[in-house]
């Protein structure tokens, strides 16, 4: 995929898994595009160690696998953050 798809994914999936998983996090645009690359990094590294697949290409099975990852980055913040106020 190229740079400009990747960005558009990756907004996707970080606008999608904020929905999912909403929270106190003041996210621009900029920050969320970045949550839905590392996501879909990471969902990949996760679908591909269980054998589901990785993201490859436009598709409804990687923004699902993005979307994944993504909601997994946005546990671990959650936790980062509950960890530091305590």
């Amino acid at each position: 995929m190229g740079l400009l798809s990747w960005v558009v994914f990756g907004l996707l999936a970080g606008i999608i898994a904020r929905c999912i998983m909403p929270g106190k996090e003041h996210m621009g645009i900029f920050m969320t595009m970045i949550l839905g690359i590392v996501g879909a990094l990471t969902g990949g590294l996760v679908s591909t160690f269980l054998g589901f697949g990785k993201v490859s290409g436009f598709n409804i099975f990687s923004i699902a696998i993005a979307t994944a990852g993504s909601v997994i980055v946005l546990f671990v913040i959650h936790k980062i953050r509950a960890c530091r106020q305590s």
